[in-house]
């Protein structure tokens, strides 16, 4: 890894390790083995919005805005923090459970 890919993803983790709201994935622990740097993070086995998507192929207006409206609060939380995603695309938005 370069020395730009190394500084990109510290700043990740800084930023990810700052994070506290209720949708967005939450950092628990970083170990680094001088090989390997690994994140601990919450577990989120529902999966992608985007398999979401192609299975219903179609929503509501009222279904649209009770999906996109926990979305919005994340990006609203991100944004009050000076943080900006640059990668939104429903394969990064992630379910909890599949219960949702």
């Amino acid at each position: 890894m370069g020395d730009d890919d190394e500084m990109a993803l510290q700043l990740e983790v800084e930023i990810l390790s700052q994070m506290d709201h209720p949708n967005v994935v939450r950092l628990f622990e970083i170990f680094d083995d001088g090989d390997i740097l690994y994140l601990v993070m919450e577990l989120m086995s529902g999966g992608e919005l985007f398999d979401r998507i192609v299975e219903k192929e179609s929503y509501t207006e009222k279904e649209a805005a009770e999906t996109i409206r926990p979305i919005v609060d994340a990006i609203r939380y991100c944004h009050d923090q000076g943080i900006i995603h640059r990668d939104l695309k429903p394969e990064n938005l992630l379910y909890e459970s599949s219960d949702e």
